[in-house]
């Protein structure tokens, strides 16, 4: 059985979590009308929207970028899965 301590303990910690789950939706949000707004004036200049070096420039950056405690292999698979989700979700809308 726990403590009442430690299951305040664990409720707070949860909080935090929970907290830095919205913010992380949040920013997830704002990039993707971020990309919206990118695409929309690339399409309108005539120009290719997916830019594959750029898309590498960006994990090279954000791999420079990180202490951790994420791996970088970690980092890398997200920001891929983060990238690709960016870009069905600008293509269906």
């Amino acid at each position: 059985m726990h403590s009442g301590n430690a299951e305040q303990q664990i409720q707070e910690l949860r909080a935090q979590i929970s907290d830095n789950d919205r913010a992380i939706v949040k920013a997830l949000n704002t990039r993707v009308e971020l990309v919206a707004r990118l695409k929309r004036f690339k399409e309108s200049q005539g120009l290719e929207f997916v830019d594959p070096k750029q898309e590498e420039s960006v994990l090279r950056d954000l791999s420079r970028a990180n202490r951790g405690p994420m791996s970088q292999e970690g980092l890398r698979g997200l920001y891929r899965q983060i990238i690709e989700l960016t870009k069905r979700e600008v293509s269906s809308s």
